[in-house]
């Protein structure tokens, strides 16, 4: 569980960063379905892809402590599940999207569990070491 942890968050990190390195530079093109939203959305989109790209760095901050930090992972988990309710709360406003965004928000809603669960494995390890160490160390 402890490999599967950090490999996951290295890859949440690095695909975090890429996307949003993505939407800073293409704007609303990046966007599917976003294409003629006008230049008000396009500086919305290219600021949020520079903070997207700041949460993938703290993803991969995460990932290259020893033992990886379960509170950064709850909490960096817990925004991306916030980011997939924001997108069922917009889904019940204003219908159903492009069919990519669905696919984005099934993964934004089923991966944070999985961060959650993960989060301690590291730790735990560390923990039972330490247990299992001999007295006067």
């Amino acid at each position: 569980m402890a490999r599967t942890l950090r490999v996951l968050t290295q890859l949440m990190g690095w695909a975090c960063a890429t996307i949003g390195l993505y939407h800073v530079a293409l704007g609303n093109a990046a966007i599917p379905g976003a294409g003629s939203a006008g230049t008000t959305v396009d500086s919305w989109g290219r600021f949020m892809g520079a903070g997207f790209v700041g949460y993938g760095l703290a993803w991969l901050w995460a990932a290259r402590q020893r033992p990886i930090p379960a509170r950064a992972v709850r909490w960096l988990a817990g925004v991306f599940l916030l980011g997939g309710m924001g997108r069922l709360l917009s889904l019940g406003m204003h219908g159903w999207p492009q069919w990519f965004q669905i696919a984005l928000a099934v993964i934004e809603l089923g991966l944070p569990p999985v961060f959650f669960w993960l989060a301690d494995a590291e730790e735990r390890i560390l923990r039972s070491d330490v247990a299992a160490a001999p007295a006067g160390r």
